[in-house]
């Protein structure tokens, strides 16, 4: 019997550290394809979504009235559209166009959440002082949204955006799973799990791998999302600064009670 770390179907340290498949592909290798495709899709979503959320949700905050009420209107439309019955009809009929295809319809109505949380940001903002300074002082409405506004609101805007690509990964595995997502040959996470998903008792690695590599991305998604919001918030900054003070003082009280 040949040991399991030279099996062609085994998990080992040789040519196939993740395995092969049932007729010897390197699992390695479509684990990396599949999460190549997965990530392509996420930014794909996370682009189109945040830019048009983003969009949306800015020109209705900023401008209210009947702008306001029209997009939100929008909104509610969208909102209302089961996403994954779109994707799955997407996948189903247009899968063998490739994946950017599907990507871009899933993009097109998953910014609705990105977009309210903008336009809350957005009324908060433009009541504030510098606002109403920037505005006497005659700055234009594009100078007050671009130069004033959106840089105080990137916080809320980058968290949003790395949860909508986290989601995005998971909606893609969970149609691929489904078999409406990203279709033969081509392989993506969700396929490889659904492909060897009556394999979990007898090669589990070649159901933990993708499942670990779509934790692995989400998890990364987010933690990126978090530094840098606390790199590029300028709120978030003076925050740390006060902070940093308040640490300084402290210390220099202590060593002046030492002496």
């Amino acid at each position: 019997m040949v040991p399991s770390f030279i099996d062609g179907t085994g998990m080992g340290l040789g040519m196939h550290p993740f395995g092969q498949d049932d007729i010897g592909h390197d699992y390695l290798s479509m684990v990396m394809r599949g999460a190549q495709r997965s990530i392509y899709v996420m930014v794909v979503i996370g682009f189109l979504g945040g830019s048009i959320g983003i969009v949306v949700g800015s020109i209705s905050g900023y401008f209210r009235g009947w702008i306001d009420a029209l997009l939100m209107r929008l909104t509610d439309f969208v909102i209302t559209i089961p996403t994954i019955i779109i994707g799955s009809v997407v996948g189903y009929h247009f899968g063998n166009l490739g994946v950017g295809f599907l990507a871009f319809y899933l993009g097109i109505f998953a910014w609705t959440g990105l977009s309210r949380l903008v336009r809350g940001e957005f009324l908060k903002l433009r009541e504030m002082e510098f606002v109403d300074a920037a505005r006497v002082a005659g700055a234009s409405n594009r100078r007050i949204i671009f130069k004033h506004i959106l840089p105080n609101a990137v916080g809320i805007i980058i968290v949003s955006v790395t949860l909508l690509m986290s989601g995005a990964i998971l909606l893609e595995t969970a149609l691929s799973y489904l078999g409406f997502g990203v279709v033969a040959p081509d392989v993506s996470l969700g396929s490889l799990i659904s492909q060897f998903q009556d394999s979990f008792t007898i090669r589990p690695w070649l159901f933990w791998w993708p499942g670990l590599f779509i934790i692995t991305i989400a998890l990364s998604i987010n933690f990126i999302g978090d530094g840098l919001r606390d790199a590029f918030d300028p709120r978030q900054r003076r925050r740390l600064g006060k902070k940093e003070k308040a640490a300084s003082r402290d210390q220099a009280k202590i060593a002046a009670a030492s002496n």
